[in-house]
């Protein structure tokens, strides 16, 4: 029986990391052109739990010194795409979910190592509003982000 039992406490061991991650937060029309959330690689549980709240605005699972709300990626893309008009949806939306991604990733990364902070969201968000045409916005802040990321 005590095997039995911890067969079963060692199975949920291995089933608990993936279950964090089991369900997609991503708004759905992003799913498609991004790397599921399950697959991508965390350094750690604290990194898939800011990535979450880069996405969501939620500090889900007792986040410390984290502050729920908005913006967040997920609002920002609707606002893109909703100032793009529908003519631009299929070039605006996989563009600024890829762009998520790529920020959210590197921003949600502890802060000792990380190339993007706070402020720097702050930053895009007002670059990508300034931006008379949103797709502009989007290839300024991707360029900002990538030279960033690569220590430029």
């Amino acid at each position: 029986m005590a095997r039995v039992i911890g067969a079963y406490l060692a199975a949920l061991a291995l089933m608990a990391p993936a279950a964090a991650h089991a369900e997609e937060f991503v708004r759905r029309d992003c799913q498609p052109v991004v790397q599921p959330t399950d697959a991508l690689k965390f350094e750690t549980d604290r990194h898939a739990l800011w990535y979450r709240r880069f996405w969501t605005g939620s500090c889900a699972d007792g986040l410390p010194l984290c502050f729920p709300g908005t913006p967040n990626w997920n609002e920002i893309v609707s606002r893109l795409v909703a100032r793009g008009g529908p003519q631009d949806r299929s070039v605006l939306l996989p563009k600024a979910c890829r762009l998520g991604q790529l920020i959210g990733l590197e921003w949600a990364r502890d802060k000792r190592i990380q190339r993007i902070r706070t402020a720097d969201l702050k930053v895009f968000n007002t670059m990508l509003e300034a931006a008379g045409d949103p797709l502009t916005g989007l290839e300024r802040v991707e360029g900002k982000a990538q030279a960033m990321i690569a220590g430029r």
